[in-house]
């Protein structure tokens, strides 16, 4: 019913950039009505909030707060997650997220995924 398909991750060194995208489809899915969210998993650690957005608010986690920012082109019916600053400590897998409630977007337990791009950053 709803694909999530990531592109743009890869390798960067320290303090580049990166912009990732995530294209949605399926007949009900809209970016501008669902909740949209970008989360990530480094080796060894849990899946972690990075960025939400929907219902009226912006959601980002503390240790990519000023470096990160979440967008949406609806005519496109894309996600984005422009990365700056880059950081070692931002190397994991990427994961695009959506639900098609509405409120409480940080809270929810995200219904549709994508597959997930690597995010490499060297020092």
């Amino acid at each position: 019913q709803v694909q999530l398909v990531e592109s743009g991750g890869g390798s960067v060194q320290a303090g580049g950039s990166l912009r990732l995208s995530c294209a949605a489809s399926g007949y009900t899915v809209s970016v501008s009505s669902y909740c949209m969210g970008w989360f990530r998993q480094a080796p060894g650690k849990e899946r972690e909030k990075v960025a939400i957005m929907g219902g009226g608010s912006t959601y980002y986690s503390d240790s990519v707060k000023g470096r990160f920012t979440i967008s949406q082109d609806n005519a496109k019916n894309t996600l984005y997650l422009q990365m700056n600053s880059l950081k070692p400590e931002d190397t994991a897998v990427y994961y695009c997220a959506a639900d098609d409630r509405t409120r409480l977007c940080h809270w929810l337990h995200y219904k549709y995924w994508g597959q997930g791009t690597q995010v490499t950053v060297s020092s």
